[in-house]
């Protein structure tokens, strides 16, 4: 017998995981350390998908992201797909059922995709990018990584079923 992701759990998780995105940074108060649970969401996605499917979901999510944020509109369309595309692609390098590789790829995919949200949109001056880069990014992709494991941890079970094969 084989194990493969149940797909109405796995789409349960990934819900959640947006409906957490929304909710969870008005209760913590700082919204630059709250971990970032629409990334989080997709980089799950793209280590079960192919590339291509895993743009496509990274081009929705960054257009999702960016109507909540219209003054750099695109940047985060284009940084969510090649977050997705580059997680989906590094799968095939990396075995993604590691834990410390799947956590390494979350803490990568959020700082990453600040870079470009930042390098794209509007630039801030040279001491705000370091301390976004140095300093934020960081503690986001940290407090992001935690809470994937934290999932990755209470639901691995619960997503995988029985299938004969």
């Amino acid at each position: 017998m084989s194990r493969q992701v149940v797909p109405g759990r796995y789409a349960a998780m990934l819900g959640s995981l947006v409906v957490l995105h929304f909710t969870v940074p008005e209760l913590v108060g700082e919204q630059r350390v709250a971990p970032d649970f629409l990334l989080l969401a997709l980089i799950l996605y793209a280590v079960q998908a192919r590339p291509g499917s895993a743009a496509i979901a990274g081009f929705v999510v960054g257009i999702v992201a960016d109507s909540l944020t219209p003054a750099a509109f695109g940047a985060g369309a284009l940084a969510y797909t090649l977050v997705g595309y580059l997680t989906a692609w590094g799968k095939a390098v990396f075995f993604a059922e590691n834990v410390a590789v799947t956590a390494g790829i979350i803490f990568l995919g959020v700082w990453v995709r600040d870079l470009i949200v930042l390098a794209a949109g509007r630039p801030p001056n040279d001491a705000a990018l370091l301390w976004q880069l140095g300093l934020w990014s960081p503690l986001k992709a940290l407090t992001t990584l935690v809470a994937g494991v934290l999932v990755l941890a209470l639901v691995r079970r619960s997503l995988r079923g029985r299938v004969a094969g």
